[in-house]
């Protein structure tokens, strides 16, 4: 009986651990104050509006604009900005709020639908009616502001707040930046399991491509925010009833009753007319800190594995 002998089994030995190299963090001198000027080019007007907000009319002329005065009256100058004309700028206050926030959930639900239109669907003079919208971005809206108050004056809608919030809905940048982003973000494999399983075109759109839509929604929904925010020769044209007005054209009043009233610093209204320019600005902010959460791509990341 013969024995054959096994050689010993052979073992590789352990690879060696790969060193990475720690990542180098590279600075750019010129890019770096490059970045300093523009921070300073944009906060700079919000600090001098912070500043001036605490200082009288006195004040406002008198002392160093970058710096607060010896006796701040910020809350002094908020209670008469409040409490001016019988509270009128409370009903600014909420006529803008108004106006922007169902303008731009308007807007914003138009251009979705819109764009998911363009980026999924095939039909005749898409490319013709896209290029329609993509000429309109060119368009300025003041140049449509006349024709849009003799179009709105013989239905009767001038000087109603219609006339505000209809113009704002269409916005043909949003519609584009939508279809941009429902081309990426909605699979055409998704939508074709959820036609596989029953699902009719409303229900997919709302129930589905809504959903991954929502950082294109929010990033259109603040854009016509500002934009309906900030306006001002639209409301200008089309309203006449102080109470209707937003805050853009009202605070203009209130400089305009400044300029009227006194000559410089003898007029009191100047300090209400920058206060009223800072208050205007809170909701701004305080509206993109709230959605900035939402500004996230990579929602239908997993959805389909392809």
């Amino acid at each position: 009986m013969t024995t054959t002998l096994r050689p010993p089994a052979t073992t590789s030995p352990p690879a060696a651990p790969v060193r990475r190299r720690p990542a180098v963090r590279r600075r750019s001198t010129p890019l770096t104050i490059a970045m300093l000027a523009a921070l300073a080019y944009f906060l700079l007007p919000l600090f001098w509006l912070l500043v001036a907000s605490t200082k009288s009319t006195q004040d406002l002329f008198n002392s160093f604009g970058l710096w607060f005065p010896p006796t701040p009256r910020l809350l002094a100058n908020i209670r008469a900005t409040f409490t001016q004309d019988d509270g009128v700028f409370v009903h600014w206050l909420l006529n803008t709020a108004v106006y922007a926030v169902v303008s731009a959930c308007g807007a914003a639900m138009l251009a979705a639908a819109g764009g998911y239109g363009f980026a999924k669907f095939r039909f005749r003079g898409d490319r013709a009616a896209f290029n329609l919208v993509l000429g309109a971005i060119m368009v300025p809206a003041t140049a449509l502001a006349i024709p849009t108050y003799l179009l709105f004056a013989k239905v009767g809608l001038v000087n109603t707040p219609w006339a505000v919030i209809l113009p704002s809905l269409v916005n043909p940048f949003g519609l584009y930046l939508m279809r941009v982003h429902a081309a990426d973000a909605v699979p055409d494999s998704l939508l074709e399991a959820a036609r596989i399983d029953g699902a009719g075109e409303a229900r997919i759109f709302f129930r589905i491509a809504l959903r991954l839509l929502a950082p294109g929604l929010v990033t259109v929904l603040l854009f016509t925010l500002v934009a309906t925010w900030n306006n001002y020769f639209l409301p200008l044209i089309m309203l006449n009833d102080p109470k209707l007005y937003p805050i853009t054209v009202g605070l203009s009043s209130w400089a305009q009753q400044a300029q009227n009233g006194g000559a410089g610093a003898s007029s009191d209204m100047l300090p209400l007319v920058v206060t009223g320019s800072l208050l205007s600005v809170v909701p701004l902010v305080v509206a993109f800190l709230l959605l900035q959460r939402y500004w996230q791509s990579g929602l239908a990341t997993g959805g389909v594995k392809q």
